[in-house]
């Protein structure tokens, strides 16, 4: 290994500079414990923002679908479909209902759930007298799924949707903001999005009263009585008025955060597209993804070399990349769930695990860092 410099982190948090200011008002207000200005500004902005009537911030994106299921009435038994390609905490929240899975695959366009797939799946489930509760779909990277062609499938045979758009927040699909196509949309403020309140998330939904219900269940369930008074299982939630003023400061500059990504994906693309074996994640037509990972895969017998040799170049010189997510139905915690691959004896997902990667992306990425990442993986063609 050269000598040893500056770790460059696969997705790291930037501030704008105003986040600041929106925490010391809630110092100055004393609004430190959960609930406030902050909160209910963050709702109303994110809610403005993605052109839908109302926001509920979560303490995580998990915790939005929680909530979902729990308003569509998903309970013991019930069954749900999600993608398979995707990371755990899309599909845990169907465990923790006492749900059980069905897992779908993605399609080659848009690495995203397969309509074809949705469409067998959903076709054995009325036959067998059992249609999901719910279907969750999954916006990897940042690139909406068909959402068109998927809520077409589902409303033909009476199925809510949960669109996850835990990593697309920014992106864009016929004119539409990323999350606003199902009947919930899930938005996530982890560390690693492409804005952060540290830890955190959102439902988004416009249907207003599913929307105070989830503040009601996010707060415990505690109803409105001078003690303390519950009937219902809740949760502990709700988002706190301290980290919803990072959140503040961060909606504040996601377009430049979507801009700043497109351009990082750009510089990749355009530095490593002509190698051969190399192709990058698509982009459909009619969509901009906000491009939160740049990923690509690499077919080791057209270019010599494999995704894994790349990840471990890029790990000798203090760069993190990663794998693509490994497919759900790949995990042993989903060991026997039933699975629909996009077609009979072709699983895209599996493909995209075995052949994927996913470069340094951070918004705040210079450009000799960059250079870093692209002069490792150049050296490993040459």
């Amino acid at each position: 290994m050269s000598e040893q410099q500056d770790r460059i982190f696969l997705s790291a948090p930037h501030m704008s500079g105003n986040e600041q200011t929106y925490i010391h008002e809630a110092f100055d207000q004393n609004w430190i414990a959960p609930l406030g200005n902050n909160v209910n500004a963050l709702e109303e902005a994110l809610a403005a923002y993605s052109g839908v009537e109302g926001a509920a911030v979560l303490s995580s994106g998990t915790a939005a679908i929680h909530l979902a299921l729990r308003q569509l009435g998903v309970g013991e038994g019930d069954v749900v479909f999600c993608s398979s390609l995707t990371f755990v905490a899309s599909a845990n929240p169907i465990l923790y209902q006492g749900a059980r899975p069905v897992l779908v695959d993605s399609e080659p366009e848009t690495w995203n759930m397969s309509p074809a797939a949705l469409e067998r799946a959903l076709g054995d489930a009325e036959e067998r007298g059992e249609l999901p509760g719910a279907v969750i779909v999954v916006n990897l990277y940042g690139q909406s799924a068909r959402m068109d062609a998927l809520m077409e499938v589902c409303r033909g045979y009476g199925v809510p949707v949960i669109e996850d758009a835990a990593e697309s927040l920014g992106s864009e699909y016929l004119g539409r903001k990323s999350g606003t196509f199902g009947d919930f949309g899930v938005f996530s403020f982890n560390g690693n999005k492409i804005i952060t309140t540290s830890g955190g998330g959102a439902l988004v939904s416009n249907d207003v009263e599913a929307l105070d219900r989830t503040r009601f269940l996010a707060t415990q369930a505690r109803e409105p009585a001078l003690h303390y008074q519950h009937s219902e299982v809740g949760y502990n939630y709700r988002m706190s008025n301290i980290v919803a003023g990072v959140g503040r400061g961060q909606l504040e500059v996601l377009d430049e955060r979507v801009a700043q990504r497109r351009a990082v994906f750009a510089r990749y693309y355009e530095a490593l597209s002509g190698r051969p074996g190399v192709a990058f994640m698509p982009e459909l037509e009619g969509s901009k993804s906000n491009r939160w990972l740049t990923a690509l895969t690499v077919d080791p017998e057209k270019a010599g070399v494999s995704h894994l040799d790349i990840i471990e170049a890029l790990g000798a010189e203090n760069i993190e990349a990663r794998p693509v997510w490994k497919s759900l139905h790949l995990q042993p915690l989903f060991e026997g769930v039933a699975y629909y691959p996009h077609e009979e004896g072709w699983s895209v997902s599996d493909e995209l695990f075995r052949y994927g990667l996913c470069l340094p992306s951070s918004s705040s990425m210079t450009e000799g860092e960059q250079d870093r990442v692209i002069g490792v993986v150049e050296g490993l063609f040459e």
